[in-house]
């Protein structure tokens, strides 16, 4: 049973388009990551441009839905707890768009031997909130179906981790020419890509405890 009818379409709507500056941005996350690891700094501007208008994008559907959910009366027995995943969603590209704004700042001089490993972590993490997409989705119109569609999210999530560790690794133990304020924001950075999957995993938590109270 859908948790939203007929008479809320426009709403639903808007959380569709909501969810879509996620998913996007994730895609742009991506391409960023590419393009710095090539050195390619006019294209990944513009890729950070890009998340920094989605991100501001999201942050306006946000309030819009909030507000028509109050104004409207929507749902008025779980809006507390759609707002707390619409928040835990939004997480998400902001972390996306702190990730890609702390490398502009700081500049990370990331050795193209790290390339392959820094392009892995940046894939399984973006994975594991993709993941996470069609589960959101599916929570508004069959909420029964959510749990089956979050498994993805935690295995990523969980391979998001070991990759982490093992770049870190790698950083600390095998790489000497590397001084010690190097090894440490390099880790930052592993850090920052990390928290994606981070995020992604709170999100499926909240999900999963709302779809279990929904379908009950």
């Amino acid at each position: 049973m859908a948790l939203f009818t007929h008479t809320t379409r426009n709403l639903i709507l808007k959380i569709d388009e909501f969810i879509d500056q996620i998913e996007i941005g994730l895609i742009v996350f991506r391409e960023g990551m590419k393009a710095y690891l090539e050195k390619d700094d006019e294209g990944f501007m513009r890729h950070l441009q890009k998340v920094d208008a989605l991100e501001n994008h999201a942050d306006r559907l946000q309030r819009e839905i909030e507000n028509e959910m109050i104004t409207n009366s929507v749902l008025p027995q779980h809006r507390d707890e759609v707002f707390k995943l619409i928040d835990s969603l939004d997480e998400i590209i902001d972390s996306i768009k702190r990730t890609l704004n702390e490398i502009e700042l700081e500049q990370p001089d990331i050795p193209g031997s790290l390339n392959k490993d820094f392009l892995s972590l940046t894939e399984t993490s973006a994975i594991c909130a993709e993941e996470l997409i069609p589960a959101a989705r599916a929570f508004f119109r069959a909420p029964y179906t959510v749990r089956e569609k979050l498994l993805k999210v935690y295995y990523y999530e969980s391979e998001t981790d070991k990759i982490s560790m093992n770049t870190k690794r790698k950083i600390f133990r095998e790489m000497p020419e590397i001084e010690l304020a190097g090894k440490a924001h390099l880790r930052y950075i592993v850090h920052h890509i990390e928290g994606i999957s981070d995020e992604a995993q709170s999100a499926a938590d909240l999900l999963a405890s709302m779809a279990i109270k929904v379908v009950m």
